[in-house]
């Protein structure tokens, strides 16, 4: 202890040395980063991750040299898993696990540990992109699936945005959903967190919510018979099922795992969330059900990424909860407008900068310059063998 903490003061000397160093003739440009950093990982777009022992040491590898520290591994998506489930179907966890012979998440997490990294699943809940061969479909057909007034005649009718939507309201979604969860809290007991990503209605035309069971239930609660569509009790009932459903998994999550972090992804701007994908993100917030929220501020221009954390700032008291997403996936090839949304998003005061996604820093290195370059600067070396020192777990 005497011999670690004497090397930490070495390096502060050094550090103190350098800034009394005049400075080099070319202008220092970069910044510290004032927050945390996160990486999306997706199993469609960086499929290889969990099929290969290979890549996800290269994954750790690349999160250390970026200075990440949260992965948010999607391991549920469109009622597929990557894990051992008897719910959903397990065929990419059984393909994967004969490719890297132990379960893949299992060992990403051990090596991300080994190395101060944290790992939260990322699960994908009520859509089922479009997979018409879902377990879910198989054992409930078509009455699971939210939708409007329009006649279906065919499982494609229910396609909305190219993916199917389960209906929040109906308790038979949330009791499967609710037991998925449960599955990954069991199987995974050294995850740090679960982010529960598709907990809304789909906002492409908000009139959806017609289910047998919704309505039913609806009309009980309120004593009415008809729905109008633009009626604030409607409105409010829908955004009652997302939030529901919410507090359900929550219940779940804490009764098996009571210090897991719990988070969930939110639309922007805050207008669409609330009024469309009735989705209230700031109150799950300000009632402490999650821990913080990622808002999915996906957008090409710097100006309109800083107008979304400017309106989500104003949506709720501590903005320190708020994780800020940056889509790499729509900057490819724009390696200066990413530049700066992440330069936006590190002083916004936010609790962390989470990238979306892994793949897109893959296929674009320029775009990786930005988490690197601070610690490329003279005292790097100094703040990277301290990090290293006091995030690395025992």
């Amino acid at each position: 202890m005497f011999l670690m903490k004497g090397r930490i003061w070495f390096y502060l000397l050094c550090l103190l040395f350098i800034f009394e160093t005049p400075a080099k003739p070319e202008p220092l440009t970069v910044n510290p980063p004032n927050t945390t950093r996160g990486l999306f990982v997706s199993v469609i777009q960086d499929l290889p991750v969990l099929s290969s022992r290979k890549e996800i040491t290269r994954l750790v590898d690349f999160s250390k040299k970026a200075h990440v520290q949260t992965l948010f591994v999607q391991i549920y998506r469109a009622n597929k898993a990557w894990f051992p489930s008897k719910i959903a179907d397990s065929a990419p966890y059984e393909a994967s696990l004969k490719s890297v012979l132990e379960d893949p998440f299992a060992l990403l997490i051990k090596e991300a540990h080994a190395s101060g990294i944290e790992v939260h699943a990322w699960i994908n809940l009520l859509s089922l992109s479009g997979n018409a061969d879902a377990q879910l479909l198989k054992k409930y057909g078509t009455e699971v699936l939210t939708k409007n007034l329009k006649e279906k005649k065919t499982l494609e009718d229910y396609k909305i945005d190219n993916q199917y939507f389960l209906e929040p309201g109906d308790l038979k979604v949330r009791e499967e959903l609710s037991n998925i969860v449960e599955e990954i809290l069991h199987t995974y007991p050294a995850l740090d967190g679960i982010q529960f990503d598709y907990i809304r209605y789909p906002d492409k035309n908000p009139a959806y919510g017609y289910t047998k069971m919704n309505v039913d239930r609806f009309k009980q609660a309120t004593g009415l018979n008809a729905i109008d569509e633009d009626s604030k009790v409607w409105k409010d009932w829908k955004r009652d099922q997302v939030t529901g459903l919410l507090e359900l998994l929550v219940k779940q999550t804490r009764m098996i795992r009571p210090n897991i972090q719990i988070s969930t992804t939110g639309c922007m701007p805050y207008s669409r969330a609330y009024h469309e994908a009735f989705q209230d993100w700031p109150s799950w917030l300000e009632h402490h059900l999650v821990d913080f929220v990622t808002i999915m501020s996906y957008v090409h221009k710097p100006d309109e990424f800083q107008k979304y954390i400017l309106d989500a700032k104003k949506k709720v008291s501590d903005f320190s909860k708020v994780n800020i997403a940056i889509g790499a996936y729509a900057l490819e090839r724009s390696p200066e407008a990413f530049k700066r949304q992440f330069e936006l998003c590190e002083k916004a005061g936010g609790r962390a900068c989470v990238i979306l996604h892994y793949g897109s820093l893959l296929k674009d290195p320029a775009l990786t310059s930005p988490l690197i370059e601070w610690y490329q600067a003279p005292w790097g070396h100094v703040l990277a063998f301290i990090e290293k020192t006091f995030s690395v777990k025992n």
